[in-house]
């Protein structure tokens, strides 16, 4: 009969060879004190014990035993932070920690040994929440030069936890320069947090314009900059220029180009509104926003700007062009969202109790159908949402949270 359940395999895989490591050393001690070499010194049990916990199906108890066997010297230091990881693997933060504790303080370690335990700690601390410690110790591996790479991007993952983002602008232009790989996009995005919060914090917009135009310096192709630029230029008046700020989005990621639609609508619509008792060209202009949202349907095949050009004609007064060019453009590429706007239009042209059952039916089953289905999705992990995170809480990659394209999307 088994008395190893097959739960345990894996474990017991890993346990077994440290079990067998185990007993050579102690029997090689054991040989060296007959030799005289060593001081005398009887093989102690806890090897023994080991092996009956781990036969018994007490894994804790037989790591506990083989720990007290294999002592903190060079051949045994790997085990240890082996023995460290595997705890923290499972969730024993405690553990993990006193283990690679009790190896940063061992005076026997060499340099490069050290700064290993400490790096291995720095990711106990990290994973158990101790944000500040973890800090602490990553910073000094970065003094020090061992391991500057790694502590870099875990005290980036620190500082973005804790909203820190100019020393997450710093960390990453550090790692940037030691690595040579490109970090404008992410630094991008911090600067923005940065925007963004100065804006809940009740700031002038001319403040965060600033704070988005470093943004902008970064890395130009930031979508996100680009919106919250627009968004600032609204607020102070500047239409024209909130204007050409999401227009940009197109050429720096068409895929985004969704949000921009609703916000480019309004600048047209603002800008064409004249102002009460002047006369001026510039306020008399009138914006050709039909013609812009065609030639951009040219370029642009999603639903959002189809959307808002059928809006457009239906304002204009163009009820039934709109409902043409909405079927045709439907017929040429469906979309659960074209549905929904169509049937909103043809209701909207009947009487009250004109409306036929089936379209009501049609029109609530499409709604209902739009209302479970995410509208964003991670490029990178799959990670499916209602609202645009710029950092995809699945992955943590910034900029792959998009939206999602076809009959239920875009």
């Amino acid at each position: 009969m088994s008395i190893i359940p097959f739960g345990l395999e894996s474990l017991l895989l890993i346990l077994l060879p440290m079990a067998a490591a185990s007993g050579w050393y102690a029997a090689r001690r054991s040989h060296r004190n007959a030799a005289g070499i060593l001081p005398t010194k009887p093989v102690r049990a806890d090897y023994f014990k080991g092996i009956h916990y781990l036969l018994y199906e007490q894994p804790d108890k037989a790591i506990e035993s083989f720990i007290k066997i294999l002592e903190i010297e060079d051949e045994t230091v790997e085990t240890h932070l082996a023995l460290g990881n595997l705890y923290r693997r499972r969730g024993e933060m405690e553990r993990a920690i006193r283990i690679h504790q009790n190896l940063v303080i061992q005076s026997t370690l060499n340099s490069d040994q050290r700064h290993e335990a400490l790096l291995e700690l720095g990711q106990d601390y990290l994973t158990a929440g101790l944000l500040d410690r973890a800090e602490s110790l990553f910073q000094e591996l970065v003094g020090s030069g061992y391991h500057t790479v790694q502590a870099l991007r875990q005290l980036i993952e620190i500082y973005e936890q804790e909203k820190d983002w100019d020393k997450a602008i710093d960390s990453a232009r550090k790692l940037e320069e030691i690595t040579g790989n490109q970090l404008g996009g992410v630094i991008a995005h911090y600067y923005c947090e940065k925007a963004e919060q100065s804006l809940r914090d009740g700031n002038r917009n001319t403040v965060v314009l600033d704070t988005v135009r470093q943004a902008l310096d970064a890395h130009n192709g930031c979508v996100r900059a680009s919106l919250i630029e627009g968004d600032a230029l609204v607020g102070i008046g500047n239409l024209e220029q909130a204007f050409q700020a999401y227009r940009r989005v197109e050429t720096q990621d068409a895929d985004y180009l969704s949000e921009a639609i609703d916000r480019i609508y309004h600048c047209y619509r603002m800008l064409e509104k004249p102002t009460q008792g002047k006369t001026d060209d510039r306020t008399s202009k009138k914006h050709p926003i039909t013609e812009f949202f065609s030639a951009l349907l040219q370029r642009y095949t999603g639903v959002s700007v189809t959307l808002a050009l059928s809006e457009i004609k239906r304002q204009e007064g163009n009820e039934r062009e709109a409902l043409a060019f909405l079927t045709a453009k439907l017929r040429e590429r469906p979309s659960l969202r074209g549905y929904q706007k169509l049937l909103e239009m043809e209701l909207h042209r009947m009487p009250s109790d004109n409306a036929s059952d089936h379209s009501l039916i049609l029109k609530e089953l499409v709604e209902n159908l739009l209302k479970n289905r995410p509208i964003y999705q991670c490029r990178h992990c799959g990670f499916p949402a209602k609202l645009l995170h710029w950092q995809c809480p699945g992955c943590k990659n910034w900029s792959t949270v998009k939206p999602i394209q076809g009959v239920e999307g875009e």
